[in-house]
């Protein structure tokens, strides 16, 4: 079996997966693989096929970028003035002399070098101590917290997937958000819209033009089909169908363009780049980059991750400055926990609380540091206190960027920041 039959195969599989998950038992008795073999679409769903569908606009993209595993901010944003902070990582700690100082008592680590030019370009603004009250350090838990935006309860979509829901009533497309992955994160989920999680356009487009969906498209009989389980799949692939088709069009042939780093994370957001470049309407995208859960021998692991990112990042930023596309592009960078003040017994830091995190923009009222550094003469049993509630970079983001009321996103009020 070739590879796009492979891919055809695991897409049917992904658009499948959460459909069996929560009607596993109608979706058995009627499901179109259980019963006659053939696959049958409602008339209605041919409206995706519209490509009148997709008005292209020129209005204002968020790209978020989450950094999974906890990135180390202390050893990322560096108080190197601090002498808490190098009695609290004898070895681990970056030396003084190797940072790379942008202010009187704040610097990059070494690795951000690239990332610097972007910060000299008034690009950057870092935000410190973000966080949220009474916070969890486990990875999944502390991951959906920031996805959902709601420490205080546990929900089933996200905030980008709510303000989907809010905003796009009328969108009948799956690409109004893109996940550079091969899964959706919950982030991305609505109750009525959900994005599209895709690693290529081209190879998207392949698997689903296999002779299965091919099937798929040229039927019209289930249109009295009453199981929502089995609408909703037929829902799910109509839009998965008529999004590749669309994408495929305007970005499945790339350009020369900027030349890229190598490493995956490069790669997901040169496919960002080609489809903001080919003015694809497409209101947020999502990439991330894992392996920040530096436990053990954290010097020369953290070093080379972040190495990768201000590499790729910069590269991005280049891409769209000169295609003319970084005036409409805000970039946000998360992380889902910091580390803790002191090293461990490993040579690296465990589970932490509050962080910095990075906006990226053409469009800041200030550049640089946007709020106060760390405090480390004032801790909580060995753990930074948040002093900035991550919500209200999301309410600042959807108010003055996307331009919708958060108290419809957000479960409560935060007041908005003044970065842009």
């Amino acid at each position: 079996m070739d590879e796009a039959s492979l891919h055809g195969i695991y897409v049917l599989t992904r658009i499948s997966t959460e459909l069996i998950m929560t009607s596993r038992r109608n979706f058995l008795k009627q499901s179109l693989l259980g019963a006659t073999g053939t696959l049958l679409v409602p008339t209605f769903l041919k409206a995706f096929e519209n490509p009148n569908a997709f008005a292209e606009t020129n209005d204002k993209i968020l790209v978020v970028v989450q950094l999974s595993g906890g990135n180390d901010g202390l050893n990322t944003i560096v108080p190197y003035r601090n002498d808490l902070y190098y009695q609290h990582r004898p070895s681990l700690a970056i030396a003084a002399d190797k940072v790379l100082k942008v202010s009187d008592a704040l610097g990059f680590h070494p690795a951000l070098a690239p990332l610097q030019k972007l910060y000299d370009q008034g690009y950057l603004g870092v935000l410190n101590n973000v966080g949220y009250p009474n916070p969890d350090r486990s990875h999944f838990r502390s991951m959906d917290i920031w996805q959902t935006a709601s420490p205080e309860s546990y929900l089933q979509t996200g905030w980008i997937g709510r303000y989907l829901d809010a905003n796009c009533a009328g969108c009948s497309v799956a690409d109004q958000a893109i996940e550079v992955d091969d899964t959706l994160s919950l982030a991305l989920k609505g109750d009525n819209i959900k994005g599209l999680a895709m690693k290529d356009p081209r190879k998207l487009h392949q698997a689903i033009h296999q002779s299965f969906f091919h099937d798929v498209a040229q039927h019209n009989t289930a249109d009295g089909v009453n199981d929502p389980s089995l609408h909703y799949l037929y829902k799910t692939m109509a839009e998965t169908v008529s999004s590749a088709d669309y994408l495929y069009q305007k970005a499945g042939t790339p350009a020369a363009g900027m030349d890229y780093p190598q490493s995956d994370f490069s790669k997901k957001l040169k496919t960002v780049a080609q489809l903001i470049l080919a003015r694809v309407p497409t209101r947020v995208y999502y990439v991330s980059m894992a392996g920040f859960d530096t436990h053990v021998n954290q010097q020369a692991q953290h070093q080379r991750l972040l190495q990768r990112y201000s590499e790729g990042i910069t590269a991005f930023v280049d891409d769209l400055d000169k295609g003319d596309r970084m005036k409409d592009v805000l970039i946000m960078t998360f992380s889902e926990f910091g580390r803790r003040v002191a090293q461990n017994a490993s040579g690296g830091t465990d589970h932490g609380t509050a962080n910095n995190l990075f906006v990226m923009t053409k469009h800041l009222k200030q550049k640089g540091f946007l709020n106060s550094t760390p405090d480390l003469l004032k801790l909580d049993n060995g753990d930074l206190i948040h002093q900035l509630d991550f919500r209200s970079v999301y309410a600042t983001i959807l108010d003055k960027w996307l331009e919708v009321a958060p108290k419809k996103i957000l479960p409560g009020a935060y007041p908005t920041l003044d970065f842009i």
